[in-house]
């Protein structure tokens, strides 16, 4: 059943296409804490339709955009060219730690006033004023 799902989702971990490319492409530049691993083309080659070098990311586990750490961010999106691996990077203070996309499920932020949020909503102030048709 794995051989089918590598098969056909990417969000599950790489492809098989994907795992062929790296192999055939890629070059290893470092993992993060959450065993991500982070590639570029072998040898910095620039790709002729970017005009740059392509990064890519395969993911431990699901597929999750947010798992990316700040440093590894900026380095797959060509804002720093030295990945954190190969200089001393640190988060700044104003950095927040990881935390899951919690979207869809029951953790989800509900803000005040969600049907979904826990408690009930407060009433209504009286400044609403309904739209009438004509008026």
């Amino acid at each position: 059943m794995n051989w089918l799902l590598r098969f056909f989702t990417w969000w599950n971990g790489q492809t098989w296409n994907t795992q062929f490319h790296t192999w055939r492409h890629g070059e290893r530049v470092g993992e993060d804490e959450f065993g991500n691993v982070y590639y570029r083309t072998r040898g910095g080659k620039i790709d002729p339709a970017l005009g740059l070098e392509r990064r890519w990311v395969i993911y431990n586990g699901e597929s999750e955009g947010s798992a990316t750490p700040p440093g590894w961010y900026g380095w797959l999106h060509h804002t720093v060219d030295t990945p954190p691996t190969q200089e001393n990077y640190r988060a700044r203070e104003w950095e927040l730690p990881y935390e899951p996309n919690r979207t869809g499920t029951p953790l989800a932020w509900r803000p005040p006033g969600s049907t979904l949020a826990a408690g009930k909503r407060p009433p209504a102030t009286g400044d609403y004023e309904a739209w009438k048709p004509g008026a």
